[in-house]
């Protein structure tokens, strides 16, 4: 069964989440992905945590199915050899600290005379131009200046993503232009840059917000795990303490709700509550009344109920009950994968292709691939000892 990618090989000078999260992805299609990090300790999202039988959580969420080269790009037969290494390869994917790779003399600027085919994807905080060239950009800081954190959260407390929100924007932005430079040297044989900012990838991700509040406008207030907008729309208690997300979309469902849901159909034509904004207008009036009748029931009952009204509602999970989800299971959506601890448990990517399985290899040990893609360079054993004595990998 051949992936999409097999036959494609990827070179990355990555860090952190926003490139491994995409050279993962890459990975995961059939691509070779050798990842280079620092000799010893490797990339310092590895030191992260040890949640994982002493892993780190987010380097066994992003880097499975890679190989790890282990070089000192200060030393210069190391830098040979990576040199030598992105002459083979189809696509180069940074995210180092900004013009570190241009002080290597691996811009794109640097390489594309030799290497006409070859596609280089630099994914940086803000971008290799404009003003805010040279910020260091993290996740979190990303979220505030891209205002994310300005409309999430409660009224009194900004909050930002439980994840990492504006890595994961950059990284997929990333992935979707690489595959279609991919495509596009399929037409033209031509390589070409790729520019991917944390910036505009999460700026693309607030486009409702944006227009929300368009030429001065009052933009979505916070409001914790409720819609800013629609209501009812967000968490409510059941009487056994159990949390139901509903949503309602439409004055149709809000007639059904009020007469299946709540068994209370005069409800739906309260003056109060005629029509979504006014319901909005009046959200506590009306959630009172919500939790009063749901506070007779269990969970389960709501949840029944809301099932036979055809109502949008869900579970608040926790991550125990992610872990535990009966449609992940149903679905089939679970694999092994090896790493340097043993196997452990991955959710295969989205999306089920008929045409190809995924690729689901072990996440690897610091350098575990060295001496393997060294000699394949064609380094001699003694050569390759040599670069270890001198530290260089």
């Amino acid at each position: 069964m051949t992936r999409p990618l097999e036959g494609i090989t990827v070179v990355s000078l990555e860090h952190a989440i926003a490139a491994p999260f995409c050279t993962r992805q890459l990975a995961d299609l059939g691509a070779r992905v050798i990842k280079i990090e620092r000799p010893g300790v490797g990339d310092f999202a590895r030191a992260y945590d040890a949640r994982v039988k002493g892993q780190a959580s987010h380097f066994v969420w992003t880097n499975r199915s890679k190989e790890s080269l282990t070089l000192d790009l200060k030393n210069a037969d190391a830098m040979a050899a990576l040199r030598q290494l992105i002459a083979k390869a189809d696509v180069l994917v940074q995210n180092l600290a900004p013009g570190a790779t241009a002080r290597m003399g691996l811009a794109y600027e640097d390489l594309k005379s030799d290497h006409p085919g070859l596609i280089v994807c630099d994914i940086s905080g803000y971008g290799e131009d404009g003003p805010y060239r040279d910020k260091k950009a993290y996740d979190l800081l990303i979220q505030s200046e891209a205002g994310f954190l300005s409309i999430t959260g409660t009224p009194e407390t900004p909050s930002k993503a439980g994840n990492s929100v504006a890595d994961i924007a950059a990284g997929m932005y990333a992935y979707t232009n690489i595959l279609s430079a991919l495509l596009l040297r399929g037409k033209t044989g031509q390589g070409s840059h790729i520019d991917v900012s944390m910036l505009e990838a999460l700026g693309e991700w607030m486009g409702y917000p944006m227009y929300y509040a368009y030429e001065g406008a009052t933009p979505p207030t916070r409001s914790g795990a409720s819609h800013a907008s629609i209501y009812p729309y967000g968490p409510f208690p059941a009487g056994d303490g159990g949390i139901i997300m509903l949503g309602l979309q439409n004055e149709r469902e809000w007639k059904v709700f009020c007469d299946k849901v709540l068994l209370q159909s005069d409800l739906a034509t309260d003056a109060r509550f005629a029509s979504n904004a006014l319901r909005n207008q009046n959200r506590e009036a009306l959630r009172g009344l919500i939790v009063s009748a749901f506070s007779a029931l269990s969970t389960d009952q709501v949840e029944q109920r809301l099932e036979e009204a055809q109502i949008a509602n869900a579970r608040m999970n926790d991550m125990a009950g992610l872990w535990a989800h009966p449609q992940l299971k149903s679905r089939d959506r679970w694999r092994d994968v090896g790493s340097p601890v043993g196997m452990l448990p991955a959710l295969l990517p989205p999306g089920r292709n008929s045409a190809f399985d995924y690729r689901m290899d072990p996440i690897p040990k610091v350098g575990e691939h060295t001496d393997a893609i060294l000699q394949e360079l064609g380094l001699s054993s003694e050569a390759v000892q040599a670069l270890r004595a001198a530290q260089a990998i």
